[in-house]
């Protein structure tokens, strides 16, 4: 698993850990049942604290993208039992920006072709 962390980011490095996986699940460049990394060699790989990454791995449980076993380790849950949840500072977010998409002129037909195409770029 290839992971790019920008160190000078206002994002913290766990939610850039968190949602780079959650790109590669969305993407299919994990797959269900897919083992991630153990929480020491991914920390060791990236140069971050094992505590950096054990809490990208514990949102990622909450939210319903991977599950956890002490023997098989961290899997990518399989797309039918993952029931995620969308945080509340994602709705604002994007709440946010599509107000910002319609200051900036875009009509609804706009925004909503804008988004499509996003989401067939990114997915396929």
């Amino acid at each position: 698993m290839l992971l790019t962390l920008d160190f000078d980011s206002e994002v913290p490095i766990y939610q850039q850990i968190r949602n780079q996986i959650v790109v590669g699940i969305a993407g299919g460049r994990l797959s269900p049942g897919e083992r991630l990394p153990a929480t020491r060699a991914l920390a060791e790989d990236l140069g971050v604290n094992t505590m950096t990454v054990s809490k990208a791995y514990q949102l990622l449980r909450q939210e319903g993208y991977v599950a956890a076993d002490r023997r098989a380790g961290v899997m990518v849950r399989p797309r039918d039992a993952q029931v995620p949840v969308v945080p509340e500072e994602t709705v604002r977010g994007l709440r946010l920006r599509l107000c910002e998409l319609r200051l900036a002129g875009l009509s609804r037909e706009e925004i909503l072709r804008l988004c499509e195409k996003m989401c067939d770029e990114e997915v396929d």
